[in-house]
């Protein structure tokens, strides 16, 4: 089939099927020819895959090695763990930061609605920015140490 079939038949656009060929994750036959590619079976079947990968949020980078294990004849399920394992950790690293940031976003929002505006002086250039941090650091809740 050609790319635009195999696009059509998965749902995408042709440039996302030529972007994987050119990474050299899908290698279709080309006709001697007319230079055309032609894609099979297989590699409908690996682009499936590669596109429910890049769904859990695996880069390109990431397929290609698991691509590379599997092609090697070896199993790839190990790493695929440790990468998601290691996605996770991320993910709710930036999770954790995001609910920080709204936070914050929040208290700026409650905390600048009846403060003045200001003309900037030498010295300042927006005191609702300048002083946010010892307004929102005053106004955290008290942690108190564990012994």
């Amino acid at each position: 089939m050609t790319v635009s079939e195999l696009a059509k038949i998965l749902q995408i656009t042709p440039d996302t099927v030529r972007f994987y060929t050119r990474n050299g994750l899908l290698t279709p036959k080309i006709d001697r020819v007319n230079g055309y590619k032609s894609y099979g079976a297989k590699e409908s079947q690996r682009l499936r895959f590669i596109l429910a990968a890049r769904q859990l949020g695996f880069s390109v980078n990431d397929i290609t090695q698991i691509l590379a294990e599997a092609d090697q004849g070896h199993t790839a399920c190990g790493l695929v763990r440790q990468i998601i394992e290691q996605k996770l950790i991320e993910t709710e690293r930036q999770f954790q930061q995001t609910i920080a940031l709204r936070n914050r976003l929040t208290f700026a929002i409650a905390d600048w609605q009846n403060k003045p505006d200001k003309v900037p002086t030498g010295d300042m250039i927006c005191h609702l920015i300048e002083n946010f941090m010892e307004d929102y650091h005053d106004h955290q809740p008290l942690k108190i140490k564990e012994a």
